[in-house]
């Protein structure tokens, strides 16, 4: 579902530079990020406010056949085929899921019986949020309305949510919309939902390929949650990035420009 080691569309060529970087200990101010300007901020859920590498991983090492060495490229692979799958005709994820997994094992020659093949699935809704995600949900929310828009099936987020400790103002999963990001209906709804233009949404995401590669082609504002510490691009636009969802969540909630 996340794109850790997909690289983001090349039609996305708009240079940008100097881009802010934001971490725990910054003392940087943001001078495009304008905390005041926003009403409603979405996130994507799984790698950026949920550890789906985590959860995959450990989903991975319970099917016989998996060394925890080759874990590393077994994730990159699951990523790639996940994708391909979900740039086809529309179908619930819960069945990318087996069909990924169904893949991997015919690839690798794990034994997988029929009834082990929703093994993702089953797991997913009880893979954790980062250490940093509910404390600081709860104080974007006593700010701002908060969203969800991601690639998922409603009953499982339903699941992911419980976890998440925050009542989501606005909620689009890949289910109600019938496509995958980087397709922009999930964008498109959230406008449509809300009734919030797209210069009131502040859209905030682990994903490049899923996330701030649609972002930039409607023209959202994209704050980048780096989780994993990949290199950063030159040709997606964003406001900044950050290491983590607290630093950013200090910073919206902090700015003296914030009216409440």
């Amino acid at each position: 579902m996340r794109a850790i080691a997909l690289s983001v569309h090349s039609r996305h060529s708009c240079e940008v530079v100097d881009l802010p970087r934001f971490g725990p200990d910054t003392t940087v101010q943001m001078t495009e990020l304008k905390p005041n300007k926003y009403k409603l901020i979405t996130f994507d859920c799984y790698g950026t406010l949920v550890d789906w590498e985590a959860g995959l991983r450990n989903s991975l090492l319970s099917i016989q056949g998996v060394a925890r060495d080759d874990l590393g490229n077994l994730v990159q692979e699951y990523v790639r085929t996940e994708a391909t799958f979900e740039q086809q005709a529309w179908q619930p994820y819960a069945k990318i899921q087996r069909l990924t997994l169904q893949s991997l094992a015919s690839l690798h020659h794990w034994p997988l019986p029929d009834n082990d093949a929703d093994l993702f699935s089953r797991d997913l809704v009880n893979w954790a949020p980062f250490d940093d995600t509910v404390a600081n949900l709860k104080l974007l929310k006593s700010q701002y309305m908060l969203g969800i828009l991601s690639n998922i099936d409603v009953d499982l987020f339903a699941e992911t949510n419980k976890h998440l400790q925050v009542d989501f103002d606005l909620i689009i999963t890949a289910e109600d919309v019938r496509s995958y990001k980087p397709s922009h209906a999930h964008f498109l709804r959230a406008v449509e939902q809300s009734g919030i233009p797209k210069d009131g949404i502040l859209h905030v995401a682990q994903s490049l390929f899923h996330d701030a590669a649609p972002a930039a082609d409607l023209g959202f504002d994209f704050i980048w949650i780096n989780r994993y510490g990949q290199a950063r691009p030159n040709d997606i636009p964003m406001l900044g990035e950050f290491s983590d969802l607290a630093s950013l969540a200090n910073k919206l909630c902090e700015s003296p420009d914030r009216n409440v």
